[in-house]
């Protein structure tokens, strides 16, 4: 099988601990990193030892002079994410953009505008859909045993302090854009991408972090006939729980922080009905008593052994390959990723922050 000729714009955590470690890994038929671009010079001498046979770039447009590129892997400073990869698909190229896919709503549409035009792929890392963890808990959300859901609940939460340049509004930082679409995807996902989905509360704060972006974020989202969905994104929680938890009327299921999941439920028939009761309850003396019973539960834990980030990024660069090669729909679509930052775009006009921060110190 033929690889992706690919470049990669930045060496830093994304381009080079994420998707350069996942092009460097056995797991990865799908492509062959050939150049690597970064404003960083000790990053271009790096990049020559860990990509035998590539070429390195100082600027990205030095890519413009190249023909023999399938995929370019746009992992820029966030704020960058738009301009970039807007000149990138204008240019003719197929192009994977780390989230978040740009600011606003608007942006996103432009690139999806401009890649239909030029009859070119964009696609936008949200790689967390199609990790095992999360798509087996869906699939059991989905298989009816839970009955009907009612409410999910989603944390990404720990506590901890950041001080990098993902703490800058003007760097498109703060929790909800960096973090954010993988638990917002999820909520989007779990209330099947309906296009009538409305954000209806948020909360933003900055809590702990050195930068002038949010790093506690509430969001409460549902859609006609669909469940309420609460996401929180949080550097303020010192517990860790459930990563999801679905609130079902036959039963609940919990994600848990080490990403195996467990149901625990009643299935219909098995614990008999109790007839409505309208004077008050009590004992064979008289005595008034509580509404008390033990019903029969089932519960099943699925552990998932795969580490999660692996498995996911294999997932998501084979879905791209395959769309490049054989022309097969994407299961992760960049319409998908632009619902997305609309959620988060809306939450942020509901909470304009304080702008203190400059790209210049």
């Amino acid at each position: 099988m033929k690889k992706l000729r690919t470049a990669i714009i930045g060496q830093g955590r994304s381009g080079r601990n994420i998707h350069g470690r996942f092009f460097l890994s056995k797991g990865n038929a799908f492509a062959e990193v050939i150049a690597v671009v970064d404003f960083d010079p000790e990053r271009r001498e790096r990049a020559l030892q860990e990509y035998p046979g590539c070429e390195v770039y100082a600027d990205y447009r030095e890519l413009f002079q190249r023909d023999d590129l399938d995929l370019v892997v746009n992992t820029t400073f966030s704020d960058l994410h738009y301009s970039v990869t807007k000149d990138l698909l204008g240019h003719g190229f197929n192009v994977v953009v780390e989230k978040p896919m740009a600011r606003s709503y608007y942006e996103c549409s432009d690139l999806i505008r401009t890649a239909k035009e030029k009859g070119v792929l964009l696609a936008v890392f949200q790689q967390t859909m199609l990790a095992p963890f999360y798509t087996n808990a869906r699939d059991a959300v989905k298989s009816g045993k839970l009955g009907k859901i009612r409410q999910i609940s989603i944390r990404y939460n720990g506590f901890s302090r950041r001080w990098d340049w993902q703490t800058m509004q003007c760097r498109l930082g703060g929790s909800l854009y960096n973090t954010g679409p993988h638990p917002v995807s999820f909520a989007l996902d779990m209330l099947d991408f309906d296009p009538e989905t409305q954000l209806v509360y948020s909360k933003l704060s900055v809590e702990q972090t050195s930068g002038d972006a949010d790093d506690y974020a509430k969001l409460i989202l549902t859609a006609p006939g669909k469940p309420v969905v609460d996401v929180e994104v949080s550097s303020i929680d010192a517990f860790k729980g459930p990563i999801i938890k679905v609130q079902g009327s036959q039963g609940t299921l919990q994600l848990n922080p080490d990403r195996s999941y467990t149901t625990k439920y009643v299935i219909p028939g098995e614990n008999p009905e109790r007839p409505l009761i309208r004077e008050p309850l009590k004992d064979e003396d008289g005595l008034p008593v509580y509404c008390r019973e033990e019903l029969q539960f089932h519960e099943e834990t699925v552990e998932n052994p795969q580490y999660p980030w692996d498995e996911s990024s294999r997932r998501f660069y084979e879905m791209v390959y395959n769309k490049l090669t054989a022309d097969v729909p994407m299961a992760v679509t960049a319409e998908m990723a632009a619902q997305i930052i609309r959620i988060i775009e809306t939450a942020h006009a509901q909470n304009p922050l304080p702008v203190w921060c400059n790209k210049e110190g």
